[in-house]
C-alpha cells in the first residue's frame, strides 16, 4: 500500500516546485528534488517571504533525499532539479527523462551538465522514457514523453505512476493542463487513486496560453475525474500562480464535486495554509516592504 505522500515544494507553498515524497511499504520515493522562485514578476524581484519559503522547502527537500530510495528527474527545469546538489543522488536509484531523445536544445545542454554533475554518484541510473519498473511489492511506471504544454517549444516531460498492492499514484510533472489527449491518456490508463496535476498556466492566459487550450485542458480533467474517479485530485504548480485558479477550473470542480473527488491545492493537501506568494508578490511589498527579513539569497536560474 501507499503510507504516506509528502508534498514538500509546490506553487501552493510560496515557492515554484512541484517535488513530493511518496512511500509505500517498501520503497521511499522523491519525484523532482528541485526548487525555485519566478526571477521577476509584475517586474519585481522575489520578496524575502518567498526566499524564506525556498529555503525552507530546500532544507526539506535535502532531508527527504536522505531518507530516499529512489529519485526521479521528471526533465531539465531548475524548479525540478538542482544541477549543483549532486550530493542528492549519491547511493541511489535514480530514473530520468531521456537526455537526448525528444528533449529540446535547452534541456538537452541542462541535462548533459547534470549527468555529468552526478556521474558515479547514483547506484543505478535509469532512462524513465516510457518504461515499467518493479522494485520489490512498488511499481513505478512512466509516461512516453510528453509535451511540455501544448507543442514541444519548451521540451517534454515523462509523467509518473507509482502503485503498491491496490493503491495508486500520479504526478503529471508539467504538462500544462493537461491540454493535449496524449498528456490525459497516461492518466485514464494508470487510474491513479492519488492524482497530482501541475495545472493549466493561466496566469499568461491570452498570452503565452491560450483560452482555446484551457478548455481542452478542463474538458481533459473533467473526463479524467468522471472516467478515472480518483478519490483526491490535486491542482497546482503553474495554476497557483493565478489568484483566479478557481474560477479557471470550474468545470472540474463541479464535474468532481457531483462524484465527491475531494480537490484540493499541495498546500491544503498536506494541510497548511495556501501561500501565493508569487502571484502576491506586489501585495508583499506594498504590505511589508523588505524590512525586518533576513534571508539567504541563491543565485536564481529562473526555470
Amino acid at each position: 500500500m501507499i503510507r504516506s505522500i509528502i508534498p514538500l515544494a509546490f506553487d501552493s507553498f510560496g515557492t515554484r516546485s512541484m517535488s513530493v515524497f511518496v512511500e509505500t511499504d517498501d520503497l521511499k520515493i522523491l519525484i523532482d528534488p528541485g526548487v525555485s522562485l519566478a526571477p521577476l514578476r509584475y517586474g519585481l524581484e522575489p520578496h524575502p517571504l518567498e526566499w524564506q519559503r525556498l529555503n525552507e522547502a530546500w532544507e526539506d527537500i535535502k532531508r527527504y533525499a536522505e531518507e530516499a530510495d529512489v529519485l526521479i528527474v521528471t526533465h531539465y527545469h531548475y524548479d525540478h532539479h538542482d544541477p549543483d546538489a549532486p550530493e542528492l543522488y549519491e547511493g541511489k536509484t535514480v530514473f530520468v527523462k531521456h537526455p537526448t531523445e525528444n528533449i529540446n536544445l535547452s534541456q538537452r545542454g541542462r541535462a548533459a551538465f547534470f549527468l555529468e554533475a552526478i556521474r558515479g554518484r547514483p547506484k543505478r541510473l535509469e532512462i524513465a522514457d516510457a518504461k515499467g519498473f518493479q522494485l520489490g511489492k512498488t511499481s513505478i511506471s512512466f509516461s512516453r514523453p510528453l509535451c511540455h504544454g501544448v507543442n514541444p517549444r519548451l521540451g517534454y516531460v515523462v509523467g509518473v505512476s507509482v502503485k503498491s498492492g491496490n493503491e495508486g499514484f500520479l504526478h503529471t510533472s508539467d504538462v500544462e493542463g493537461p491540454p493535449l489527449e496524449e498528456q490525459v491518456r497516461f492518466i485514464l490508463e494508470e487510474k491513479p487513486d492519488v492524482l497530482f496535476v501541475d495545472g493549466p498556466m493561466t496566469y499568461m492566459l491570452g498570452f503565452r496560453y491560450s483560452f482555446k487550450s484551457l478548455e481542452s485542458s478542463n474538458a481533459n480533467l473533467v473526463k479524467a475525474v468522471k472516467e478515472v474517479v480518483p478519490h483526491t485530485l490535486v491542482l497546482d504548480h503553474h495554476l497557483l500562480r493565478d489568484l483566479n485558479y478557481k474560477l479557471r477550473m470550474k468545470p472540474v470542480y463541479e464535474a468532481a464535486e457531483s462524484l465527491g473527488v475531494k480537490v484540493v491545492t499541495a498546500a491544503e493537501f498536506y494541510g497548511r495554509k495556501v501561500e501565493m506568494l508569487e502571484a502576491l508578490r506586489k501585495e508583499l511589498y506594498t504590505r511589508y516592504g523588505e524590512a525586518g527579513f533576513k534571508v539567504e539569497k541563491r543565485a536564481l536560474r529562473g526555470d
